[in-house]
């Protein structure tokens, strides 16, 4: 994997580095350049005056320019002298992938590019809106702390198993509407299916709210006051079409708190209503809020239950600071409702500081893990601060029977094999010919004949969130789509239209022999009638050079009629002859 010597990506672990693919710049047509250049010119343009204002000189900071596609490399160097990161991917990867990226610094950018046909505004993740919307607002020191704070959030949040077929159906239909020859009979199915998942989420995940707490900021954001807001979010930022529209009097605009959890959002149309932050610190003080009600923080029963529910691989933190990752099946509470017991079914592993435990992997621990929760009976101190040394003075030594006696009334009772200590905590004890039961129900939780009893050591459970302790030793195989994108299979016509784009380009950046140009007309005008953004381009350079006033008039008009008769290129050959008119100069490079 190329890390593009960027300290950020090399320091990513390997269950992330799963989703990765490679950039494969060659692969970008000429058509895809002109894509880029004509968004850019029109950001550029148009968001000087709506966008926050380190968004222009943010696009330097983020390796960016307004003439190409921007290279991985290129935007890791620039990145990189910021503290940050960014890396391919394949598509929409999971929420909580996404998030963990963030955590560590590390943009996650689609490689590919929208279909001139979506030019304005794609429902799929492309180049455009990772690396022109997300990265140039990453050189705001306070927003790139927003930004990975929410990543370590999210990277600890609960999701249920709809939360992924959610995000499974978000991807499906994505790339269905970017295939330029998909069966609209698909689309309408693939769209029903996500409105029905949307609408039987049930009551929303910790993953879920926090998903709308993104898409109202990171993603959608408005900054300043509710009558002069300025756009900071990345979608807003990617789409030449929503970026002016939203700033219309029907777009609701509203201030940004913790209410803003209530609103769930479409992201296969525009917006009914944005949220405008005073500050960026309000961002981080909403996300705090909604932080300190999620089980990472709350712990014990409440975020056991939550993980539960879950149905996925969780971790449970004791205090001790042992962590018990598995998937959680039971809980048993005593009379006053306080958690005495925990049990996991299926592979699970024993970790500390988010390192496995030697011998505590899943393989050991293939058919779970149980371990009593809680003080023992008659010490004031709790267990896990005892030290090995000290177990004389409560009639326990290693090698010899035991008696543990819990205030919940379970009994431990068995010869002590061995124990772990990390630091000054006492986190794991192991027997054998040990048995666990209920004095008090006698109910029985381990046999002598199961073999060694590994028991946790802890009085409570402080936090329980999604996912493994030690993801890389735990989890080998990441949560991969097995839903590729579309890759497009250029026909021979096609491969002579990126030609005659290629032939343009080069006359603008390389000063070739502008004269090739009106033969490239003459293949558009009588070839490649559905194509107007090559045109726009001889036009430009012709105005701009005083060429061929002719040809200047030809080619206007011939645009002028299509953006009459065709309503889905109006806005964007109008918008064309306004770039010509008024030249956008490259300050980024």
């Amino acid at each position: 994997m190329n890390t593009f010597n960027n300290k950020q990506v090399i320091a990513l672990p390997n269950h992330l580095k799963q989703y990765i693919v490679e950039q494969h710049y060659e692969h970008y047509t000429p058509v895809d350049h002109a894509i880029w250049r004509y968004v850019m010119r029109q950001n550029y343009s148009y968001l000087k005056d709506v966008a926050f204002y380190p968004y222009i000189p943010g696009l330097k900071k983020a390796g960016l320019t307004i003439e190409k596609i921007p290279s991985l490399q290129e935007m890791n160097d620039a990145l990189g002298q910021i503290g940050w990161g960014a890396v391919t991917v394949d598509g929409f990867i999971p929420p909580a992938a996404f998030m963990e990226f963030q955590a560590y610094k590390v943009l996650v950018i689609a490689a590919d590019i929208r279909q001139i046909d979506h030019i304005e505004y794609t429902p799929a993740p492309d180049i455009i809106h990772e690396s022109a919307g997300h990265a140039p607002i990453i050189g705001e020191p306070r927003y790139a702390d927003y930004l990975s704070y929410f990543g370590y959030i999210g990277s600890k949040a609960m999701y249920s198993y709809k939360d992924f077929e959610l995000y499974e159906a978000i991807r499906q239909l994505s790339i269905l509407k970017e295939m330029p020859d998909a069966d609209p009979a698909e689309i309408v199915k693939a769209e029903k299916d996500l409105e029905f998942k949307q609408q039987n989420l049930g009551e929303p995940s910790e993953m879920a709210l926090l998903s709308r707490l993104h898409w109202w900021t990171v993603e959608y954001g408005l900054i300043g006051t509710l009558d002069d807001p300025k756009i900071y979010g990345a979608g807003l930022l990617s789409s030449i079409g929503e970026s002016a529209s939203c700033m219309r009097p029907e777009v609701a605009k509203l201030p940004y708190s913790i209410k803003t959890l209530n609103y769930s959002y479409d992201i296969t149309k525009p917006q009914p209503q944005l949220f405008v932050t005073p500050d960026f610190e309000t961002l981080i003080n909403v996300l705090e809020e909604f932080a300190s009600t999620m089980s990472f923080r709350r712990g014990g029963t409440y975020g056991l239950l939550k993980a539960i529910e879950c149905r996925n691989t969780c971790t449970a933190v004791f205090s001790s600071g042992l962590q018990v990752t598995g998937t959680f099946t039971d809980v048993v509470l005593d009379s006053n409702d306080q958690l005495i017991y925990i049990k996991t079914s299926g592979p699970s592993a024993l970790c500390f500081n988010d390192k496995q435990l030697e011998g505590h992997d899943k393989n050991y621990h293939a058919d779970g893990f149980s371990s009593p929760v809680g003080k023992l009976k008659g010490l004031d101190m709790p267990l896990e601060d005892f030290h090995i040394n000290d177990f004389k003075n409560i009639g326990i030594e290693l090698g010899e029977s035991a008696v543990l006696e819990f205030e919940s009334g379970i009994m431990v009772t068995g010869t002590l094999k061995s124990v772990i200590q990390e630091g000054e905590k006492l986190v794991l004890l192991s027997f054998i010919n040990c048995k666990v039961y209920d004095k008090n129900s006698n109910k029985i939780y381990f046999e002598p004949q199961w073999g060694v009893y590994d028991m946790a050591v802890g009085s409570k459970i402080d936090s329980v969130f999604c996912g493994a302790a030690d993801k890389d030793a735990y989890e080998s195989i990441a949560l991969v789509s097995e839903t590729k994108t579309y890759q497009t299979q250029y026909d021979n016509k096609t491969v002579r239209l990126h030609e005659l784009y290629r032939i343009v380009r080069n006359v603008r950046e390389q000063r070739a022999d502008v004269a090739l140009l009106p033969s490239v007309w003459d293949s558009l005008k009588t070839e490649h009638t559905n194509d107007w953004l090559c045109s726009m381009e001889i036009l430009e350079i012709f105005d701009h050079a005083g060429l061929h006033p002719e040809l200047v008039e030809e080619i206007r008009l011939y645009l002028t009629n299509k953006a009459s008769s065709l309503p889905a290129l109006t806005k964007l050959i109008n918008d064309g002859f306004k770039l010509i008119a008024n030249p956008v100069i490259d300050l980024v490079h």
